[in-house]
């Protein structure tokens, strides 16, 4: 069901048109049915934005978890060894 209740299905799909809002993933996937391009064409700057922020949240969680490990493994061996 693209839209909803209560509103105009047309005014809702208007305004994903016009990039006045983001549509949920329910109507995102339903342009893609109708339009027959992946989600991520359909949406190409708001995916690039997305995968933009994932590399930096994966970097810095890699970043983390490098950090974490030799910290946590020289507290366990000194656990260890006492």
């Amino acid at each position: 069901m693209l839209g909803g209740t209560g509103e105009n299905k047309g005014s809702k799909v208007s305004r994903d048109e016009s990039f006045d809002r983001e549509p949920g993933l329910r109507a995102a996937l339903a342009y893609e049915v109708i339009y027959g391009k992946p989600v991520r064409e359909l949406f190409a700057g708001l995916y690039e934005e997305m995968e933009q922020d994932v590399a930096k949240r994966a970097k810095l969680l890699s970043y983390r978890k490098r950090e974490f490990i030799p910290n946590a493994m020289s507290r366990l061996s000194i656990l260890l060894l006492k």
